[in-house]
């Protein structure tokens, strides 16, 4: 039995057949844990989302900030579903596009295997949480998402505000900011306030802030944690986290990590050739 982490899909379906092949994934033993941002620039994220909730009892999802855009969008009235780009258009007109949005409403923010030792998160965790105090963060979004209660929290999901996380945080701008921690950041400051601006590499960023996994007095978790959502840091190893978000979207690769074993192991498989990364860049 082989459990693999893989990075941002991002609606690149053939990509993701073609790693599964690789794989060799049999789902009768195998599990697969996806990072986040299912959807949206690849092209095919309804075959996408099809695909993986096909497999839904042999995975483990968290949402990416595409996945919950997807769904903020759903909330929406027809005409202005209708703007939206072709891809996106096509989940959401979708005959099963109710059970798909249903099933991913029902998606983690934080996954965590203490047998196994590895945590999963699409962006990153705030530098004053531990692993307990990320997990009871995560369970109030996810308990929001998956209630009745579910479109307020989708209609008010965007804005950069708060900045940080805090336990005196109530209602909307808690959410609102574990959901950024979990699923926006890259760079943040000591006390967790996030550059929703800093997208480069490290060394890029501005004065006074960190990658999330560098923060000077960071809480220690002593758990490896998997995630993506930094396609400019691409592969990275260190301090206990390994990011996989290799840009197969931008034309780089769609990445799987092995986590099943004691010494993680990599599995790529190169974008389709007509994948590039625009003038300016993305996320």
């Amino acid at each position: 039995m082989a459990t693999y982490a893989i990075g941002d899909v991002q609606g690149c379906y053939p990509e993701l057949q073609r790693l599964l092949d690789k794989l060799r994934f049999d789902p009768a033993q195998d599990r697969l844990w996806f990072c986040g941002d299912l959807v949206n620039r690849g092209g095919q994220s309804l075959e996408t989302l099809r695909l993986i909730h096909d497999l839904r009892e042999q995975s483990v999802v968290t949402l990416g900030n595409h996945d919950l855009s997807l769904l903020a969008i759903a909330q929406r009235k027809p005409d202005a579903q209708a703007k939206v780009n072709p891809e996106l258009r096509s989940v959401l007109f979708a005959e099963d596009a109710p059970v798909l949005f249903e099933w991913l409403r029902s998606q983690k923010l934080l996954h965590v295997d203490e047998s196994l030792g590895w945590a999963m998160v699409h962006a990153g965790l705030a530098p004053s949480w531990t692993l307990r105090q990320a997990q009871r963060s995560a369970q109030e979004v996810e308990r929001e998402l998956s209630s009745p209660r579910h479109p307020r929290l989708l209609k008010n999901l965007f804005g950069n505000r708060p900045a940080a996380w805090s336990s005196r945080l109530q209602g909307i701008e808690r959410f609102r900011a574990s959901i950024n921690t979990m699923t926006r950041m890259r760079y943040c400051d000591v006390g967790g306030r996030i550059d929703f601006e800093g997208k480069g590499i490290p060394g890029t960023q501005k004065p006074g802030f960190y990658p999330w996994f560098e923060v000077p007095g960071m809480r220690r978790r002593e758990i490896r944690i998997v995630c993506g959502h930094w396609s400019a840091l691409g592969r990275f190893a260190g301090l206990g986290v390994h990011a996989i978000d290799t840009g197969c979207v931008w034309g780089g690769q769609l990445t799987a990590l092995r986590l099943d074993v004691p010494e993680p192991q990599y599995v790529t498989v190169d974008a389709e050739p007509h994948r590039k990364r625009p003038p300016g860049g993305g996320d």
